[in-house]
């Protein structure tokens, strides 16, 4: 796939203006969109871009993370702290996710939904209070492995690392994980699947499929 260089600013800027136009699959009022990468790839602050470009449009949304929906340790941790397997498959609380952030926006839903669900630091539910999201208002939903799970993504954007920028970009107490990533690369394609594709192994210039 060709790709072609653009600033950070710019991206969102193309991003936002894309997603003005995005209507539900389904038929229902809030468009879902998916930022999905390893955390060395920050989809978190693309996400928080586009959303600050839609702000500026006029348009609302709520950026949520998918570490805030992470299983109790007792459960992620069953295996050991270090288990890549259980990374790729049981620590994160999709079932949460479908109850308490996609099921509200579902046709009919009420918008109503919880922005994240357990601290993992404390390890004890985070207590936030629902946000309601009006109609119109467009979820954008970040976290790595995302494209497994069959999420209602109505657009879906991978921001990629190669193997050597994933591997440089992770925090060596971190390098456990990375088997995982690999195992989500062969069995999910989520480069080949997303709809938009950026490239991000040098942070200052990233490139994108357009």
């Amino acid at each position: 796939m060709r790709l072609e260089a653009i600033t950070w600013d710019r991206l969102a800027e193309q991003l936002a203006d894309r997603l003005l136009k995005l209507e539900p699959a389904d038929g229902g009022a809030w468009p879902r969109v998916g930022f999905d990468g390893a955390p060395a790839a920050r989809p978190v602050d693309l996400a928080e871009r586009v959303a600050e470009a839609l702000r500026v449009r006029g348009r609302p949304s709520l950026v949520i993370g998918a570490e805030g929906f992470l299983r109790p340790a007792s459960l992620r941790l069953e295996h050991g702290r270090r288990d890549a397997e259980s990374y790729y498959g049981g620590w994160f609380d999709t079932g949460a996710l479908w109850r308490e952030v996609f099921g509200p926006l579902d046709p009919g839903g009420t918008g109503r939904v919880l922005p994240d669900l357990w601290d993992p630091v404390t390890d004890r539910a985070t207590r936030s209070p629902y946000v309601q999201l009006p109609p119109g208002g467009i979820l954008l939903l970040h976290g790595p492995l995302l494209l497994r799970h069959w999420f209602p993504f109505d657009l879906t954007v991978r921001v990629l690392l190669s193997q050597g920028a994933l591997r440089r970009r992770t925090p060596e107490a971190d390098h456990w994980t990375l088997p995982a990533f690999e195992r989500y690369e062969g069995e999910a394609d989520p480069a080949g699947t997303a709809d938009v594709l950026v490239r991000a192994d040098d942070p200052r210039h990233p490139a994108w499929s357009g």
